[in-house]
Protein backbone atom coordinates (compact mmCIF):
# COMPACT_ATOMS: atom_id res chain seq x y z
CA UNK A 1 0.00 0.00 0.00
CA UNK A 2 1.27 3.47 -0.83
CA UNK A 3 2.83 5.49 1.99
CA UNK A 4 0.65 8.55 1.59
CA UNK A 5 0.05 9.56 5.21
CA UNK A 6 -2.30 12.54 4.75
CA UNK A 7 -3.52 14.27 7.90
CA UNK A 8 -7.12 13.42 8.81
CA UNK A 9 -8.57 16.57 7.18
CA UNK A 10 -7.11 15.72 3.77
CA UNK A 11 -10.34 14.22 2.50
CA UNK A 12 -12.37 17.44 2.72
CA UNK A 13 -12.30 19.33 -0.60
CA UNK A 14 -13.27 22.99 -0.88
CA UNK A 15 -13.55 25.75 -3.47
CA UNK A 16 -10.34 27.09 -2.05
CA UNK A 17 -9.17 23.84 -0.49
CA UNK A 18 -9.31 23.60 3.27
CA UNK A 19 -6.26 21.36 2.94
CA UNK A 20 -4.10 24.33 1.93
CA UNK A 21 -5.00 27.44 3.89
CA UNK A 22 -2.44 29.62 5.69
CA UNK A 23 -4.36 29.56 8.98
CA UNK A 24 -4.54 25.75 9.10
CA UNK A 25 -1.86 23.10 9.29
CA UNK A 26 -1.47 21.67 5.79
CA UNK A 27 -3.20 18.31 5.69
CA UNK A 28 -1.39 16.82 2.72
CA UNK A 29 1.94 15.13 3.01
CA UNK A 30 3.46 13.11 0.20
CA UNK A 31 0.03 12.01 -1.00
CA UNK A 32 -1.36 13.05 -4.38
CA UNK A 33 -3.10 16.44 -4.65
CA UNK A 34 -6.47 15.91 -6.43
CA UNK A 35 -7.35 18.18 -9.34
CA UNK A 36 -10.19 19.86 -7.43
CA UNK A 37 -7.72 20.99 -4.76
CA UNK A 38 -5.25 22.57 -7.20
CA UNK A 39 -5.04 26.35 -7.12
CA UNK A 40 -2.71 29.31 -7.37
CA UNK A 41 -0.63 30.98 -10.08
CA UNK A 42 2.98 30.41 -11.12
CA UNK A 43 3.99 33.98 -10.21
CA UNK A 44 3.51 33.06 -6.54
CA UNK A 45 6.67 30.97 -6.87
CA UNK A 46 8.81 34.08 -7.36
CA UNK A 47 8.44 35.37 -3.80
CA UNK A 48 8.76 31.84 -2.37
CA UNK A 49 12.22 31.49 -3.88
CA UNK A 50 13.22 35.14 -3.53
CA UNK A 51 12.59 35.21 0.23
CA UNK A 52 14.87 32.23 0.66
CA UNK A 53 17.69 33.85 -1.29
CA UNK A 54 17.85 37.39 0.05
CA UNK A 55 20.07 36.19 2.86
CA UNK A 56 23.32 36.40 4.77
CA UNK A 57 24.81 33.31 3.14
CA UNK A 58 24.72 34.94 -0.29
CA UNK A 59 26.67 37.93 1.07
CA UNK A 60 29.25 35.58 2.58
CA UNK A 61 29.66 33.59 -0.62
CA UNK A 62 30.01 36.72 -2.74
CA UNK A 63 32.69 38.06 -0.43
CA UNK A 64 34.47 34.70 -0.45
CA UNK A 65 35.05 34.96 -4.21
CA UNK A 66 37.16 38.10 -3.75
CA UNK A 67 38.95 36.52 -0.79
CA UNK A 68 39.84 33.61 -3.10
CA UNK A 69 41.84 36.05 -5.24
CA UNK A 70 39.44 37.08 -8.00
CA UNK A 71 39.09 40.65 -9.25
CA UNK A 72 35.69 42.29 -8.90
CA UNK A 73 34.87 41.73 -12.57
CA UNK A 74 35.86 38.07 -12.40
CA UNK A 75 33.85 37.56 -9.22
CA UNK A 76 30.71 39.07 -10.77
CA UNK A 77 31.13 36.88 -13.87
CA UNK A 78 31.42 33.79 -11.65
CA UNK A 79 28.31 34.86 -9.72
CA UNK A 80 26.28 35.16 -12.93
CA UNK A 81 27.44 31.82 -14.36
CA UNK A 82 26.98 29.93 -11.09
CA UNK A 83 23.47 31.28 -10.62
CA UNK A 84 22.41 30.15 -14.09
CA UNK A 85 21.91 26.74 -12.44
CA UNK A 86 18.65 28.13 -11.07
CA UNK A 87 17.25 27.21 -14.49
CA UNK A 88 17.62 23.56 -13.48
CA UNK A 89 15.71 24.25 -10.26
CA UNK A 90 12.97 25.74 -12.43
CA UNK A 91 12.94 22.74 -14.76
CA UNK A 92 12.47 20.36 -11.84
CA UNK A 93 9.56 22.45 -10.56
CA UNK A 94 7.44 21.69 -13.66
CA UNK A 95 7.04 18.09 -12.50
CA UNK A 96 4.99 19.27 -9.50
CA UNK A 97 1.86 20.41 -11.38
CA UNK A 98 2.19 17.45 -13.79
CA UNK A 99 2.18 14.85 -11.02
CA UNK A 100 0.38 16.67 -8.22
CA UNK A 101 3.07 15.19 -6.00
CA UNK A 102 6.26 16.43 -4.33
CA UNK A 103 9.73 15.77 -5.68
CA UNK A 104 10.28 13.12 -2.99
CA UNK A 105 7.62 10.96 -4.67
CA UNK A 106 8.24 11.89 -8.31
CA UNK A 107 11.80 10.56 -8.02
CA UNK A 108 10.34 7.05 -7.68
CA UNK A 109 10.21 7.24 -11.47
CA UNK A 110 14.01 7.63 -11.56
CA UNK A 111 15.11 5.30 -8.76
CA UNK A 112 12.26 2.87 -8.18
CA UNK A 113 10.18 2.48 -5.03
CA UNK A 114 12.98 1.09 -2.87
CA UNK A 115 15.84 2.95 -4.52
CA UNK A 116 14.02 6.21 -3.93
CA UNK A 117 13.98 5.60 -0.19
CA UNK A 118 17.77 5.61 -0.21
CA UNK A 119 17.76 8.73 -2.40
CA UNK A 120 15.47 10.53 0.03
CA UNK A 121 17.40 9.41 3.08
CA UNK A 122 20.63 10.91 1.73
CA UNK A 123 19.88 13.79 -0.66
CA UNK A 124 16.47 14.58 0.78
CA UNK A 125 16.81 14.23 4.54
CA UNK A 126 20.40 14.00 5.76
CA UNK A 127 21.79 16.84 3.66
CA UNK A 128 18.73 19.02 4.42
CA UNK A 129 19.10 18.57 8.18
CA UNK A 130 22.80 19.47 7.97
CA UNK A 131 21.97 22.62 6.02
CA UNK A 132 19.27 23.43 8.56
CA UNK A 133 21.81 23.19 11.39
CA UNK A 134 24.37 25.34 9.56
CA UNK A 135 21.84 28.03 8.73
CA UNK A 136 20.42 27.96 12.24
CA UNK A 137 23.90 28.45 13.68
CA UNK A 138 24.47 31.42 11.37
CA UNK A 139 21.16 33.01 12.39
CA UNK A 140 21.95 32.37 16.04
CA UNK A 141 25.24 34.28 15.68
CA UNK A 142 23.38 37.35 14.42
CA UNK A 143 20.76 36.95 17.13
CA UNK A 144 23.42 36.71 19.85
CA UNK A 145 24.88 40.02 18.61
CA UNK A 146 21.40 41.55 18.67
CA UNK A 147 20.92 40.37 22.26
CA UNK A 148 24.26 41.90 23.28
CA UNK A 149 23.17 45.27 21.84
CA UNK A 150 20.25 45.30 24.26
CA UNK A 151 22.75 45.17 27.13
CA UNK A 152 21.95 41.55 28.01
CA UNK A 153 24.91 39.16 28.22
CA UNK A 154 24.58 36.23 25.82
CA UNK A 155 25.23 33.52 28.38
CA UNK A 156 24.87 29.83 27.64
CA UNK A 157 21.28 29.86 28.88
CA UNK A 158 20.43 32.88 26.76
CA UNK A 159 22.01 31.24 23.71
CA UNK A 160 19.93 28.11 24.18
CA UNK A 161 16.75 30.18 24.44
CA UNK A 162 17.67 32.20 21.33
CA UNK A 163 18.28 29.04 19.28
CA UNK A 164 15.00 27.55 20.47
CA UNK A 165 13.03 30.72 19.64
CA UNK A 166 14.48 30.91 16.11
CA UNK A 167 13.84 27.20 15.59
CA UNK A 168 10.26 27.55 16.87
CA UNK A 169 9.50 30.35 14.40
CA UNK A 170 11.06 28.34 11.59
CA UNK A 171 9.24 25.11 12.40
CA UNK A 172 5.90 26.88 12.83
CA UNK A 173 6.09 27.96 9.20
CA UNK A 174 7.28 24.50 8.14
CA UNK A 175 4.49 22.75 10.06
CA UNK A 176 1.70 25.00 8.75
CA UNK A 177 3.18 24.34 5.35
CA UNK A 178 2.63 25.35 1.76
CA UNK A 179 -0.15 27.93 2.05
CA UNK A 180 1.54 29.83 4.88
CA UNK A 181 4.83 29.83 2.96
CA UNK A 182 3.11 31.27 -0.11
CA UNK A 183 1.25 33.87 1.98
CA UNK A 184 4.20 34.96 4.15
CA UNK A 185 7.03 34.97 1.66
CA UNK A 186 5.84 37.95 -0.38
CA UNK A 187 5.94 40.36 2.61
CA UNK A 188 9.17 38.69 3.77
CA UNK A 189 10.68 39.29 0.33
CA UNK A 190 9.63 42.95 0.45
CA UNK A 191 10.99 43.42 3.99
CA UNK A 192 14.31 41.73 3.21
CA UNK A 193 14.68 43.62 -0.08
CA UNK A 194 14.16 46.89 1.76
CA UNK A 195 16.71 46.01 4.43
CA UNK A 196 19.29 44.79 1.94
CA UNK A 197 18.61 47.88 -0.15
CA UNK A 198 20.02 49.95 2.71
CA UNK A 199 22.97 47.57 2.95
CA UNK A 200 23.45 47.90 -0.80
CA UNK A 201 23.44 51.70 -0.63
CA UNK A 202 26.11 51.64 2.09
CA UNK A 203 28.23 49.13 0.17
CA UNK A 204 27.99 51.02 -3.13
CA UNK A 205 29.11 54.23 -1.41
CA UNK A 206 32.34 52.61 -0.25
CA UNK A 207 33.06 49.95 -2.88
CA UNK A 208 36.17 50.00 -5.07
CA UNK A 209 34.72 49.32 -8.53
CA UNK A 210 38.17 49.03 -10.07
CA UNK A 211 39.40 46.50 -7.54
CA UNK A 212 42.03 43.96 -8.57
CA UNK A 213 44.08 41.85 -6.13
CA UNK A 214 47.69 42.80 -5.47
CA UNK A 215 48.81 39.58 -7.11
CA UNK A 216 46.26 38.81 -9.88
CA UNK A 217 45.67 35.14 -10.61
CA UNK A 218 46.75 33.80 -14.00
CA UNK A 219 46.85 30.53 -15.89
CA UNK A 220 45.92 27.33 -14.06
CA UNK A 221 45.49 29.13 -10.73
CA UNK A 222 42.93 31.47 -12.27
CA UNK A 223 40.95 28.66 -13.90
CA UNK A 224 41.04 26.59 -10.73
CA UNK A 225 39.66 29.52 -8.73
CA UNK A 226 37.02 30.42 -11.30
CA UNK A 227 35.71 26.85 -11.56
CA UNK A 228 35.82 26.47 -7.78
CA UNK A 229 33.83 29.69 -7.46
CA UNK A 230 31.23 28.59 -9.99
CA UNK A 231 30.82 25.32 -8.06
CA UNK A 232 30.46 27.24 -4.80
CA UNK A 233 27.73 29.47 -6.25
CA UNK A 234 26.01 26.59 -8.06
CA UNK A 235 25.82 24.52 -4.88
CA UNK A 236 22.93 26.80 -3.80
CA UNK A 237 20.48 26.05 -6.64
CA UNK A 238 21.74 22.46 -6.88
CA UNK A 239 20.71 21.86 -3.28
CA UNK A 240 17.07 22.40 -4.28
CA UNK A 241 16.26 19.10 -5.96
CA UNK A 242 12.86 19.49 -4.25
CA UNK A 243 11.39 22.45 -6.14
CA UNK A 244 8.27 20.46 -7.10
CA UNK A 245 7.31 20.53 -3.39
CA UNK A 246 6.29 24.17 -3.82
CA UNK A 247 4.61 23.91 -7.24
CA UNK A 248 2.56 20.74 -6.80
CA UNK A 249 -0.63 22.58 -5.81
CA UNK A 250 -0.75 24.43 -9.15
CA UNK A 251 -3.33 23.15 -11.68
CA UNK A 252 -2.05 20.41 -13.99
CA UNK A 253 -2.48 22.64 -17.04
CA UNK A 254 -0.29 25.42 -15.66
CA UNK A 255 2.18 26.83 -18.18
CA UNK A 256 5.50 25.01 -17.93
CA UNK A 257 7.38 28.09 -19.08
CA UNK A 258 5.78 30.15 -16.33
CA UNK A 259 6.70 27.60 -13.66
CA UNK A 260 10.31 27.41 -14.89
CA UNK A 261 10.56 31.18 -15.30
CA UNK A 262 9.12 32.31 -11.96
CA UNK A 263 11.00 29.65 -10.00
CA UNK A 264 14.34 30.34 -11.69
CA UNK A 265 13.90 34.11 -11.55
CA UNK A 266 13.00 33.98 -7.86
CA UNK A 267 16.31 32.32 -7.10
CA UNK A 268 18.46 33.99 -9.75
CA UNK A 269 17.76 37.70 -9.27
CA UNK A 270 18.23 38.01 -5.49
CA UNK A 271 21.23 35.69 -5.54
CA UNK A 272 22.91 37.79 -8.24
CA UNK A 273 22.27 41.04 -6.39
CA UNK A 274 23.15 39.90 -2.85
CA UNK A 275 26.22 37.88 -3.91
CA UNK A 276 27.45 40.89 -5.90
CA UNK A 277 27.00 43.10 -2.84
CA UNK A 278 29.17 40.68 -0.90
CA UNK A 279 31.85 40.86 -3.58
CA UNK A 280 31.67 44.67 -3.66
CA UNK A 281 31.98 44.85 0.12
CA UNK A 282 35.05 42.62 -0.01
CA UNK A 283 36.85 45.24 -2.11
CA UNK A 284 37.03 47.58 0.92
CA UNK A 285 36.48 45.52 4.11
CA UNK A 286 37.65 42.15 5.43
CA UNK A 287 34.84 39.71 4.65
CA UNK A 288 36.38 36.92 6.72
CA UNK A 289 33.99 38.25 9.40
CA UNK A 290 31.16 39.60 7.21
CA UNK A 291 28.76 40.53 9.99
CA UNK A 292 31.27 42.74 11.82
CA UNK A 293 32.72 44.16 8.60
CA UNK A 294 29.32 45.17 7.22
CA UNK A 295 28.21 46.68 10.53
CA UNK A 296 31.17 49.09 10.26
CA UNK A 297 29.79 50.38 6.95
CA UNK A 298 26.19 50.80 8.13
CA UNK A 299 24.63 53.69 10.07
CA UNK A 300 24.41 52.87 13.78
CA UNK A 301 20.61 53.05 13.91
CA UNK A 302 20.35 50.42 11.16
CA UNK A 303 22.58 47.76 12.74
CA UNK A 304 19.78 46.11 14.78
CA UNK A 305 17.58 46.07 11.68
CA UNK A 306 20.41 44.48 9.71
CA UNK A 307 20.93 41.77 12.33
CA UNK A 308 17.19 41.11 12.48
CA UNK A 309 17.06 40.80 8.69
CA UNK A 310 19.81 38.17 8.83
CA UNK A 311 17.70 36.16 11.26
CA UNK A 312 14.52 36.60 9.19
CA UNK A 313 16.25 35.53 5.98
CA UNK A 314 17.57 32.40 7.65
CA UNK A 315 14.13 31.57 9.03
CA UNK A 316 12.72 31.82 5.50
CA UNK A 317 15.28 29.50 3.96
CA UNK A 318 15.20 27.04 6.85
CA UNK A 319 11.40 26.81 6.87
CA UNK A 320 11.54 25.61 3.26
CA UNK A 321 14.36 23.21 4.12
CA UNK A 322 12.41 21.81 7.09
CA UNK A 323 9.27 21.48 4.97
CA UNK A 324 11.03 19.43 2.29
CA UNK A 325 12.99 17.41 4.84
CA UNK A 326 9.70 16.44 6.46
CA UNK A 327 8.38 15.17 3.14
CA UNK A 328 11.63 13.29 2.59
CA UNK A 329 11.27 11.57 5.96
CA UNK A 330 7.80 10.40 4.95
CA UNK A 331 9.10 9.21 1.59
CA UNK A 332 11.82 7.20 3.33
CA UNK A 333 8.99 5.23 4.93
CA UNK A 334 8.35 6.87 8.30
CA UNK A 335 4.61 6.50 8.82
CA UNK A 336 3.80 9.79 10.49
CA UNK A 337 1.95 12.92 9.44
CA UNK A 338 3.94 15.59 7.63
CA UNK A 339 3.58 18.03 10.53
CA UNK A 340 5.23 15.55 12.91
CA UNK A 341 8.00 14.70 10.46
CA UNK A 342 8.87 18.42 10.18
CA UNK A 343 9.11 18.63 13.97
CA UNK A 344 11.34 15.55 14.01
CA UNK A 345 13.69 17.19 11.48
CA UNK A 346 13.79 20.37 13.52
CA UNK A 347 14.55 18.51 16.72
CA UNK A 348 17.56 16.81 15.15
CA UNK A 349 18.80 20.07 13.60
CA UNK A 350 18.42 22.00 16.88
CA UNK A 351 20.31 19.29 18.76
CA UNK A 352 23.15 19.44 16.23
CA UNK A 353 23.22 23.24 16.41
CA UNK A 354 23.32 23.39 20.21
CA UNK A 355 26.02 20.72 20.31
CA UNK A 356 28.04 22.67 17.78
CA UNK A 357 27.64 26.06 19.47
CA UNK A 358 28.13 24.91 23.04
CA UNK A 359 30.29 21.79 22.95
CA UNK A 360 32.46 21.36 19.87
CA UNK A 361 33.32 22.48 16.36
CA UNK A 362 30.87 19.99 14.90
CA UNK A 363 29.52 22.48 12.37
CA UNK A 364 33.01 22.98 10.98
CA UNK A 365 33.11 19.28 10.25
CA UNK A 366 29.62 19.35 8.74
CA UNK A 367 30.54 22.39 6.65
CA UNK A 368 33.53 20.54 5.20
CA UNK A 369 31.33 17.55 4.39
CA UNK A 370 28.75 19.77 2.69
CA UNK A 371 31.45 21.15 0.40
CA UNK A 372 31.43 17.69 -1.13
CA UNK A 373 27.66 17.49 -1.60
CA UNK A 374 27.94 18.86 -5.12
CA UNK A 375 29.47 15.48 -6.00
CA UNK A 376 26.10 13.89 -5.33
CA UNK A 377 23.64 16.74 -5.83
CA UNK A 378 24.88 17.59 -9.34
CA UNK A 379 24.23 14.08 -10.71
CA UNK A 380 20.96 13.77 -8.74
CA UNK A 381 19.58 16.99 -10.21
CA UNK A 382 20.76 16.04 -13.70
CA UNK A 383 19.04 12.64 -13.57
CA UNK A 384 15.82 14.33 -12.43
CA UNK A 385 15.97 16.91 -15.24
CA UNK A 386 16.82 14.23 -17.81
CA UNK A 387 13.83 12.14 -16.72
CA UNK A 388 11.51 15.13 -17.12
CA UNK A 389 12.80 15.70 -20.65
CA UNK A 390 12.71 12.02 -21.63
CA UNK A 391 9.15 11.57 -20.35
CA UNK A 392 8.08 14.97 -21.71
CA UNK A 393 7.04 15.77 -18.13
CA UNK A 394 4.26 13.17 -18.18
CA UNK A 395 3.81 11.76 -14.69
CA UNK A 396 0.79 9.98 -13.26
CA UNK A 397 0.65 11.12 -9.65
CA UNK A 398 -1.72 8.34 -8.59
CA UNK A 399 0.50 5.65 -10.13
CA UNK A 400 3.48 7.12 -8.29
CA UNK A 401 1.66 6.53 -4.98
CA UNK A 402 1.70 2.76 -5.49
CA UNK A 403 4.58 1.17 -3.54
CA UNK A 404 3.60 -2.46 -4.08
CA UNK A 405 5.40 -4.98 -6.27
CA UNK A 406 2.71 -4.34 -8.91
CA UNK A 407 3.72 -0.69 -9.11
CA UNK A 408 4.69 0.70 -12.50
CA UNK A 409 7.77 1.99 -10.70
CA UNK A 410 8.89 -1.21 -9.01
CA UNK A 411 11.34 -1.89 -11.84
CA UNK A 412 13.91 -4.52 -10.74
CA UNK A 413 13.49 -5.55 -7.08
CA UNK A 414 12.21 -2.04 -6.36
CA UNK A 415 15.19 -0.28 -7.95
CA UNK A 416 15.50 1.46 -11.30
CA UNK A 417 19.00 0.43 -12.43
CA UNK A 418 19.19 3.36 -14.86
CA UNK A 419 18.77 6.00 -12.16
CA UNK A 420 20.93 4.23 -9.59
CA UNK A 421 23.81 3.60 -11.99
CA UNK A 422 23.61 7.10 -13.46
CA UNK A 423 23.90 8.78 -10.06
CA UNK A 424 26.64 6.44 -8.85
CA UNK A 425 28.54 6.86 -12.12
CA UNK A 426 28.16 10.63 -12.09
CA UNK A 427 29.21 10.85 -8.44
CA UNK A 428 32.26 8.68 -9.14
CA UNK A 429 33.29 10.90 -12.06
CA UNK A 430 32.83 14.00 -9.89
CA UNK A 431 34.84 12.47 -7.04
CA UNK A 432 37.79 11.92 -9.39
CA UNK A 433 37.73 15.60 -10.37
CA UNK A 434 36.98 17.34 -7.08
CA UNK A 435 39.34 19.69 -5.24
CA UNK A 436 37.70 20.74 -1.97
CA UNK A 437 38.11 18.80 1.26
CA UNK A 438 40.30 16.41 -0.70
CA UNK A 439 41.89 16.43 -4.15
CA UNK A 440 40.88 13.80 -6.70
CA UNK A 441 43.42 12.35 -9.13
CA UNK A 442 42.08 14.26 -12.13
CA UNK A 443 42.13 17.57 -10.24
CA UNK A 444 45.66 16.79 -9.05
CA UNK A 445 46.82 16.11 -12.60
CA UNK A 446 45.26 19.40 -13.75
CA UNK A 447 46.99 21.42 -11.06
CA UNK A 448 43.95 21.85 -8.83
CA UNK A 449 41.35 22.62 -11.49
CA UNK A 450 38.04 21.29 -10.09
CA UNK A 451 35.87 19.80 -12.84
CA UNK A 452 33.65 17.85 -10.45
CA UNK A 453 30.46 19.73 -11.33
CA UNK A 454 30.55 19.47 -15.14
CA UNK A 455 32.04 15.96 -15.07
CA UNK A 456 29.44 14.58 -12.66
CA UNK A 457 26.52 16.15 -14.47
CA UNK A 458 27.69 15.15 -17.95
CA UNK A 459 28.37 11.52 -17.01
CA UNK A 460 25.08 11.11 -15.13
CA UNK A 461 23.05 12.64 -17.99
CA UNK A 462 24.72 10.41 -20.57
CA UNK A 463 24.41 7.25 -18.48
CA UNK A 464 20.77 7.84 -17.62
CA UNK A 465 19.72 8.58 -21.18
CA UNK A 466 21.56 5.59 -22.62
CA UNK A 467 20.45 3.16 -19.91
CA UNK A 468 16.79 4.19 -19.97
CA UNK A 469 16.54 3.76 -23.72
CA UNK A 470 18.51 0.52 -23.78
CA UNK A 471 16.62 -1.16 -20.97
CA UNK A 472 13.21 -0.01 -22.20
CA UNK A 473 13.97 -1.50 -25.57
CA UNK A 474 14.43 -4.87 -23.85
CA UNK A 475 11.19 -4.35 -21.92
CA UNK A 476 12.86 -4.94 -18.56
CA UNK A 477 12.04 -1.74 -16.69
CA UNK A 478 8.37 -1.73 -17.61
CA UNK A 479 8.14 -5.52 -17.36
CA UNK A 480 6.66 -5.71 -20.82
CA UNK A 481 4.00 -3.09 -20.07
CA UNK A 482 3.51 0.63 -20.50
CA UNK A 483 1.01 1.49 -17.75
CA UNK A 484 -0.44 4.90 -17.11
CA UNK A 485 2.07 6.99 -15.25
CA UNK A 486 5.02 5.06 -16.65
CA UNK A 487 5.23 6.85 -19.97
CA UNK A 488 7.86 5.44 -22.25
CA UNK A 489 10.54 8.10 -22.79
CA UNK A 490 10.65 9.88 -26.10
CA UNK A 491 13.13 8.95 -28.76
Amino acid sequence: MASTFPDPAASAPAARPATDRPTRIESHGIDHIPDDERHGRPRELFSVWAAANVNYLSLVVGGALVLMGLSLGQAVAVIVVGNLFWLLTGVLAVSGPAAGAPSEVITRAMYGVRGNRVNNAVTGWMISVCYFALNLAAAAGAAFALVEKTGLHASTGVKVVVVLVIAAATLTIGVYGHALIVRLYLPITIALTTAFGVVGYAVLRHADFGYTPEAPLTGVDLWATVLGGVTLIASGPLSYTTSADFSRYLPAGTSKRAVVGWTALGGFLPSIVVCSLGALAATVVDMTDPQTALEAMLPGWFTPVFLLSLVLGTIAINAMTAYSAGLALQAVGLRVRRSLSVLADGTVAVALTLYALLVSNFLDTVSNVLELTVILLGPAMTVYAADILLRRNRYDGRALMDETRDSAFWYVAGVNPAGALAVVGGAAAAALCVDTAYTGPVARALGGVDLALPAGMAVSALLYTVLVRAVLMRGVLMRGRTPAGAVTPAG
